[in-house]
This record gives structure tokens, C-alpha cells and sequence, in this order.
């Protein structure tokens, strides 16, 4: 559908620009980032894996190339529901590290936060409207439940065949013994 030709590139265009934007001026988005990640991050490194990164610079790299190839994915329409998710999960902690507006003082400067966390929010919406689209083919669970009725239905019809072949043995042993 044309819809969706147009709609997806339109969605994905501030995710592959903000993971652009933020390798480009990667030490504002570590400064913006870093008390969010201190209050996080930092106070569970005991808890993490040693393989899960944890310095901030190392996190928002990791987020701009996410965000970058998430963004292509969905935009270009390769696996665009999981891309969809994926960006979605990006918007979390971005959303949470970048406007946290409850915590500002200056009215204007609360506002335009709030605002962006807002939009945010508007953004997170559109992503789980997409990573639900199937593009009128039916989804993951309308196949498998068919699967299972499907299953089903020969689980049944084998259980009763197993039934009348026990219940006509005891005849078929007497038609063959002699007498």
C-alpha cells in the first residue's frame, strides 16, 4: 500500500537523524545522557552481565547506531514490525534521559520539555501501531492458532481411529483364530 510506502521513511526520518545527530555531537548527548544512566545504569553494574556495556559513551554510540540501523530497516520496509519495536525500545530511555520536564524549574524551558516528551510519547504510539501492522496478512497468532485447531482436529480424528481399530480388534482376533 502507498500508505505505508510513504508513511514508514516519514516515521523513520527522526530516528536515523537523531542517531546521526548524536554521533556527531556525541559528548552533549553523553552530558545529557549521563545522570539518567548514573541513576540506572551505574547503581546496577554489580547486577549486569560483564559482556553489557556500561560506560555512557560506549551507550549512546550504541543507541545512534541502533536508532540509525533500526531506522533504515523500518524506513526501506525490512522486517519493518520488529524494526518498529526496536525503535520504540530505543524511545524509552532517550525519552526519560532527554526531557525529564517534572524536574525544571524555569517554566519555558519546562514546557518546551514537555513538549518533546509528549511528542515522544506521539512517536511510541505510531511505533506499536506499526509493529502491529501486518499489512492485511494475518498475523503470527491468527497462524497459529489455525495451527493448533488444525492439530487438533487430526489429534482427534487420530485418537478416534486409534479407538475403532481397539474396539474391532477383539472381532478381527476371532476371525482369524480357527473354530
Amino acid at each position: 500500500m502507498i500508505l505505508r510506502r510513504v508513511a514508514r521513511p516519514l516515521l523513520a526520518t527522526i530516528f536515523v537523524w537523531g542517531g546521526v545527530n548524536a554521533l556527531r555531537h556525541l559528548e552533549g548527548h553523553i552530558q545529557t545522557a549521563k545522570p539518567f544512566l548514573d541513576e540506572t545504569v551505574a547503581k546496577n553494574t554489580d547486577r549486569l552481565p560483564d559482556s553489557v556495556p556500561t560506560e555512557p559513551r560506549t551507550l549512546v554510540q550504541l543507541d545512534a547506531l541502533v536508532k540509525i540501523g533500526a531506522g533504515l530497516a523500518f524506513a526501506f520496509g525490512k522486517l519493518p514490525r520488529l524494526s518498529a519495536l526496536v525503535l520504540a525500545g530505543t524511545l524509552v530511555p532517550t525519552t526519560l534521559a532527554a526531557h525529564q520536564f517534572w524536574t525544571l524549574e524555569d517554566e519555558g524551558e519546562r514546557s518546551a520539555q514537555q513538549v518533546q516528551f509528549l511528542k515522544n510519547l506521539g512517536l511510541f504510539g505510531g511505533l506499536l501501531i506499526a509493529s502491529a501492522d501486518t499489512e492485511g496478512r494475518p498475523s503470527l497468532g491468527w497462524w497459529a492458532r489455525r495451527t493448533a485447531t488444525k492439530v487438533g482436529e487430526r489429534a482427534q480424528d487420530a485418537a478416534e481411529t486409534v479407538a475403532d481399530t481397539v474396539s474391532e480388534t477383539p472381532r478381527r482376533v476371532r476371525e482369524l483364530l480357527p473354530g
